[in-house]
């Protein structure tokens, strides 16, 4: 195909959501000549967002390490040696103090992550939901990442006051295998199809740099963008190595891989938020700011993503000021749930 007629057909279409994208067609858009990407993105990104306003969310790590998984990447896995301290499930006190911390120091989306394979149906989660009501009485965003969850745990979620429900798919079908064997694909669709039927948003997205092609890549954002809604938020990760990992050799994503994504991504699911997420810490300002040019309006602010190191406070008020952006404020596009669910005491 003729990239010029490519480009000027794809940008007559961004008008209209497309649920139908083919892997040619998503392939044509990533491997296109990366200046031209970017320009494309930042063409769309400003048809559907304000380029000057960015989410910012804050990540907590509710119950650390132990997890029975054995996803390549990650250093809470129990089978892995670390050096992560196992913590169980913090207390509700003790995350809504972090909340409203967060909260002052500008954060709008608040997300809590618990190192379980899945939700059982018990106290610790009684506490989740107890987490989940205070902070969204605080105005704030509620997100949350639990492993998987039946539909009626997501209802529950939902009755609570829970926002968003972040779930991965980390990368493709066909790689998938190779990073993760203790549950499947289907498994990762199923709780964002249990998630999305509750009417709780979807946070979901994936790594790179994990030994995955561009095939893969292209496989992963592929099967997002054809879901029959597509995702609220699209995390972009850069893979942290962790010594003691599987892939703690891996190298560095560069920049420019970095932007094909998010531009790719920004293309096909113009309406979404898309997050610049693991892998900051490593950029400069002028990295992320290709980043931000290229689509990219959300980021994980704080200095940890669950156990692996972010830029903190102050690093991105320095960011935000050279750049010129500004915080995006919660529910911008969206109403607050309403919290449904009263807690019966034990």
């Amino acid at each position: 195909m003729n990239s010029a007629y490519f480009w000027l057909s794809t940008l007559n279409t961004m008008t209209a959501i497309r649920n139908d994208w083919t892997r040619a067609e998503i392939s044509e858009i990533y491997n296109s000549p990366v200046l031209d990407l970017v320009y494309r993105a930042a063409t769309v990104h400003r048809q559907f967002h304000d380029p000057q306003e960015v989410q910012v969310c804050t990540l907590l790590s509710v119950k650390t390490g132990g997890c029975p998984e054995d996803c390549a990447y990650c250093p809470q896995a129990a089978r892995y040696h670390t050096g992560v301290t196992v913590h169980k499930l913090m207390e509700v006190d003790e995350v809504l103090t972090a909340a409203q911390r967060a909260k002052e120091a500008g954060s709008t989306r608040f997300c809590m992550g618990a190192a379980w394979r899945e939700v059982r149906d018990n106290r610790d989660f009684d506490k989740v939901l107890d987490m989940v009501q205070g902070v969204n009485a605080m105005g704030m965003e509620v997100c949350c990442t639990l492993g998987m969850l039946t539909e009626s745990q997501a209802q529950k979620l939902k009755d609570a006051g829970l926002y968003a429900y972040n779930h991965n798919l980390d990368t493709s079908e066909e790689f998938y295998g190779d990073i993760i064997s203790t549950r499947t694909y289907d498994d990762r669709l199923e709780t964002i199809g249990h998630a999305r039927k509750a009417g709780i948003s979807v946070c979901s997205g994936g790594i790179i740099g994990m030994g995955e092609s561009d095939s893969d890549r292209i496989g992963m954002l592929h099967t997002l963008a054809t879901l029959p809604e597509h995702p609220e938020s699209v995390p972009v990760n850069a893979l942290v190595p962790v010594e003691g990992t599987p892939l703690e050799d891996q190298p560095r994503v560069s920049v420019w891989e970095m932007v094909r994504m998010i531009a790719t991504a920004r293309l096909i699911m113009p309406k979404a938020m898309v997050r610049l997420s693991a892998g900051r810490v490593r950029m400069s300002i002028e990295e992320q700011a290709l980043c931000f040019l290229a689509g990219a309006n959300s980021i994980f602010a704080g200095d940890k993503l669950l156990t692996t190191p972010n830029p903190g406070d102050d690093l991105d008020q320095q960011l935000f000021q050279t750049l010129n952006i500004r915080p995006r404020q919660a529910f911008k596009d969206a109403s607050q749930p309403a919290i449904k669910f009263e807690q019966i005491p034990v």
